[in-house]
Formats: structure tokens, sequence, C-alpha cells
């Protein structure tokens, strides 16, 4: 006989762990999340996360398919936490400028794990909200739905990419990192002018900004196109709507039966 299939909810453990907790996916989540942040992304097994919850390690399978649906279950929670006190509040650029800033935040809060997931698509709950909420700002701005995919691919691209970047450098070995960092002073700041007259001219500049997240001057940047875009096509829609309006007809058509036998009636003109 075939056996009977076990439904997703019976698969769920119920009774507490060796350390009295009762498990669920977001506990599950969170504690891999953490385990990623204290040891890295190859620190994380299920063998490993079996033990930080007090269960056996076939327990993770019960609430996941294997370790990768896990990894993007941990992206999905990054992005439920960007999300979290946000709220649209009707001007779109604004809403967009904050919902960046939070999701790169979030990210830099767990850079290990931004490093494991900020490539990936998970297609689960969080992910699509906040995939959702940024083509409604750019739809409900006014952009046609061509332009808002483009601007939000754009968006949402910058977005993680800084946020790898940005970890990738939040995870290097001390002193590699600060090795980096002192280079912009320490060999950018004293090339010869002779053979390096645009770095030598902007050294101190360089020095100043190199150090620090790029992606809040990068965000602005991409409102800033997107905005003098909208404004740009509104211009075409006005002046299209205006003349639209002023070359219609001032009266009516002549009802056939008052036009001149043998004349016709010109065919209207269509606009936009």
């Amino acid at each position: 006989m075939p056996k009977d299939v076990v439904t997703e909810a019976d698969r769920r453990r119920r009774r507490p762990t060796k350390q009295g907790v009762v498990l669920s996916e977001q506990l599950i989540v969170e504690t891999a999340l953490r385990m990623v942040r204290e040891h890295g992304a190859s620190g994380l097994s299920a063998r490993r996360l079996g033990i930080a919850l007090g269960a056996d390690a076939s327990t993770v399978y019960r609430y996941f398919r294997g370790m990768d649906d896990l990894a993007l279950a941990l992206g999905d929670e990054l992005m439920r936490r960007a999300l979290a006190e946000w709220r649209p509040e009707g001007d779109w650029r604004a809403d967009l400028k904050c919902l960046g800033l939070r999701i790169h935040a979030v990210y830099l809060a767990h850079p290990q794990a931004a490093v494991l997931t900020a490539s990936r698509v998970s297609g689960r709950a969080n992910e699509l909200a906040a995939d959702e909420a940024i083509l409604a700002a750019l739809r409900g701005a006014g952009f046609d739905d061509a332009a808002a995919v483009r601007i939000y691919h754009v968006f949402i691209d910058q977005c993680l990419a800084f946020a790898a970047l940005d970890a990738a450098a939040l995870v290097l070995p001390a002193p590699a990192l600060e090795s980096d960092q002192r280079m912009w002073r320490a060999t950018y700041a004293h090339l010869p002018e002779s053979t390096y007259p645009n770095l030598s001219a902007t050294a101190s500049l360089l020095a100043e900004r190199m150090n620090d997240s790029a992606y809040s001057a990068a965000i602005s940047m991409i409102l800033d196109s997107a905005e003098s875009e909208l404004a740009a096509t509104r211009s075409i829609r006005g002046r299209t709507s205006g003349s639209s309006r002023s070359s219609a007809p001032t009266t009516g058509a002549t009802p056939a039966r008052d036009r001149p036998s043998g004349t016709r009636q010109a065919p209207a003109t269509r606009h936009g």
C-alpha cells in the first residue's frame, strides 16, 4: 500500500528541545543568522545548527529542503528586518531612498549573511513584499511599466551590490581591512604628480571619501536621474495633451445631410 502523505505541518517538531524550546522556522533562521555572524558561512551546518538548537541535525530538514533553502530564508529574514519599520508616506523619491538605505544598513549589520545571500533570489514573502513596494512607488509616481521595471532593476541591484561590496570589506581579517584603509594615505597621497597628475591632485579628497560607503551618494544619483526622466516625460505628455486640445475642431462636424453633394468629411486626427 502507498504511504500516507505527511503534511508539512505534521513534519514540524512540537515537543520542546533539550533546551526547553519549541522549534519553529523563525527560531531556526534566527539561530542560523547568529551562527553565520559569529562563525561565517562556512561555520553553518545542519550538525552545528542542531547542537545550537538542542535538537538532532535532521530536525532542520523538517523545516527546510536543505541548507541552501535555509540560506535563502536568511536573505528573506534580512529583507523582513529592513521592511519592519518602513512605511511609504506618499513621496516616491523619499520612500525609495529610505527603503534602500534601510536594506543596506540591515545587510551591513549582518555582513557574513549579506555576502552569502545578496546575490540570491529567494521568491519568499519578504523579498516579494520589497519588490512590490518598489514597483508600487514607481508606477504610482507616473512611470510607465517599462520605465518602472528598468528603474526597479537598477535600484535593487545597486542596493544589493553595495550591500555585498561593503559587507565583504567588513568580513575581511582586521589586518587586511586596516591595510586597505591605510592605502589611501600611505600610497595614494604620495604618488608623483608627473606620473599620476589626477590622482595626485585629488589625493586628499580621495583619502577623505574612499574608506566610506558610496551608497548614499549612489542612490541619490539614481533617484536624481529617475526624477529628471519623470519630469521630462510629464513635460512631453503635457505638450502632447495641449496640442491635442488646440487641434480639436471648435465646432461639431457637419452632418452628412448638410454637406454639399460630392464632398467627404476629413478623417479625424489621432494624437498620443
